[in-house]
């Protein structure tokens, strides 16, 4: 099964250039090793419309069927994913957002700080990972085993689970 994805880099500084990307790259690559096909890749503000506008459109208009995005899922002023998340996905799949902070938190005791989320528009997945590529490699990890069953059940494979 081929599954069209798209990689979100969520900074405000790499936005305006003066920092350079090098989760977004380092997710894009993961994936694509992984067997996806990454489509899309960008770089947004800190802004939740502009976040929530980009997810919507890569869900509805480009029907990516994974999304992965980098950045804004602490606690700053700035970090405003979660609150664009919330605009955009049906319902949340909090296991494997919970997987990725336990993990976390065996590296560093700042991952309880993570309000990184995990959820579903149509039949998409958006998984949200920290900004910093070891971050982002380490929860990426724990979760790719899970994702090519996940998106199979999301888009209505009826078989069972066991």
């Amino acid at each position: 099964m081929t599954i069209n994805a798209g990689v979100l880099t969520i900074s405000d500084k790499g936005f305006r250039a003066q920092r350079k990307d090098e989760s977004g790259p380092l997710v894009a690559e993961i994936l694509t090793k992984a067997g996806y096909i990454v489509e899309k890749q960008e770089i947004v503000p800190d802004e939740q419309e502009k976040i929530a506008e980009c997810l919507i459109e890569w869900v509805d208009k480009d029907d990516l069927r994974l999304i992965v995005t980098t950045g804004g899922t602490g606690v700053s002023p700035t970090d405003v994913t979660p609150e664009a998340m919330l605009k955009v996905i049906k319902y949340q799949i909090p296991g494997m957002a919970e997987a990725m902070r336990a993990a976390s938190l065996n590296k560093t005791p700042h991952a309880m700080l993570s309000r990184a989320m995990v959820g579903v528009r149509g039949s998409s997945l958006i998984i949200n990972l920290p900004g910093s590529p070891d971050g982002a490699r380490e929860n990426l990890a724990v979760i790719l085993p899970a994702l090519n069953h996940g998106l199979a059940k999301i888009a209505g494979d009826r078989s069972d689970c066991s």
